[in-house]
């Protein structure tokens, strides 16, 4: 097992940490606060259609970047960040990733290009060329798709959502998704499609808007009624053109399947609350195959009076040597400021990944006895991100 410190990360210039991004065609995942709120930026496969002036399509996960979140009511529960989000509004954020986008065209060169065509023997610096060809663009939101795993409001943050540009699609689990269709704000919500052993081909869930190489489903522990304890499944596929099942942008959302056998796609598993592990054993019969490239799963053992909340680090190491991700992230483990009824009948286990496998080992008698003990734990790299930090996955 791998430890990351993303700090030696952080240090590089922005030009250097785009420059990276762009060498390696990499998805970069970002902590935007110190609980559970993501963006996931994916760039878009050679060859596949794109907007103008883009290379990374943007993937915004529960967002709640800053207020109270009450459920049930005020008096009942609330609750509010210890640490500030690294971003405090939406449109800071899109001003951000707009930013990141001009910076992107001027080193691949797409600016030189255009420079030269629309301003032909002027001298116009590549950065003020990017203004003038971005500009118009700058109000339109970067922000391309939202997920909403559960309906609980440090999850669906209304004040935060609503912030979020109307025409952006939103997929959300059901519950959810009924709350944000209710606020007639978005032109478009759906909910976010299972994922199971018995439809087990991710690109049924590439769902129109949805590029074809992107899937978004859910996948949940059916004994759980209220789907508390559930994943969210981020499928994709970043060599769509080296499997001959996919041959033209006309043949959108229609999913042949090759005679040869595809290449792996990746996925990444988002489980705020933990997933019983055993229901991840779906992940293994999907066809075409899929490699899980991070699994997001918390460490903090959560609970209120007798009910599980959190499944915490234990559970993640179940589902680690389940899934075999090459990157274990933690989530959710912000110890936030809180007030109301239910506040004195919370209970929170802290334990960091290394105190998890001890007490393991502990209750194994002091060793594992074999390597598959310790299967999905050797090439793991497990990342702590704090709010703000990024991560490129390689």
């Amino acid at each position: 097992m791998h430890f990351l410190d993303p700090s030696p990360q952080l240090q590089e210039s922005l030009w250097e940490g785009i420059r990276a991004a762009l060498a390696t065609q990499r998805p970069i995942l970002t902590h935007l606060n110190a609980d559970t709120t993501w963006l996931l930026q994916l760039p878009y496969p050679h060859g596949t259609p794109r907007p103008f002036a883009r290379s990374r399509f943007n993937i915004l996960i529960d967002p709640w970047l800053r207020g109270k979140q009450s459920d049930v009511a005020s008096w009942f529960s609330s609750q509010w960040h210890s640490i500030d989000a690294s971003v405090q509004t939406i449109l800071e954020l899109n001003e951000l990733l707009h930013d990141n986008e001009e910076a992107v065209q001027v080193l691949d060169g797409t600016i030189e290009h255009i420079r030269s065509k629309v301003y032909p023997g002027q001298n116009i610096p590549n950065d003020e060329a990017g203004n003038k060809m971005l500009n118009h663009d700058a109000q339109r939101s970067f922000i391309d798709a939202v997920v909403v795993s559960h309906e609980f409001t440090d999850h669906c943050h209304k004040q935060t959502l609503m912030e979020v540009d109307p025409t952006t699609p939103v997929f959300a689990t059901n519950r959810a998704a009924a709350i944000i269709r209710s606020w007639k704000h978005f032109d478009t919500v759906l909910d976010t499609p299972p994922f199971s052993s018995n439809d087990p081909d991710w690109r049924s869930t590439s769902l129109s808007p949805l590029p074809t190489w992107l899937g978004i489903s859910r996948v949940v522990t059916e004994s759980d009624a209220l789907y508390y304890h559930s994943a969210i499944l981020i499928t994709f596929d970043l060599n769509p053109q080296k499997r001959s099942g996919i041959t033209s942008a006309s043949e959108s959302h229609s999913h042949d399947i090759s005679v040869d056998p595809p290449a792996p796609a990746e996925s990444l598993i988002y489980t705020p609350h933990g997933i019983h592990a055993q229901h991840l054993r779906c992940l293994s019969v999907a066809n075409p195959p899929l490699r899980t490239l991070a699994l997001l799963h918390g460490l903090h053992d959560v609970q209120i009076s007798v009910k599980q909340l959190n499944l915490g680090a234990h559970n993640g190491l179940q589902a680690q040597r389940i899934c075999d991700a090459k990157y274990w992230i933690s989530t959710h483990d912000e110890v936030k400021k809180a007030s109301g009824f239910i506040t004195p009948a919370l209970y929170r286990k802290v334990l960091t990944l290394k105190e998890a496998l001890d007490e393991e080992k502990r209750q194994r008698g002091g060793e594992f006895r074999d390597e598959s003990q310790l299967a999905g734990m050797k090439e793991v790299t497990f990342a702590d991100l704090k709010s703000g930090e990024s991560l490129l996955l390689l």
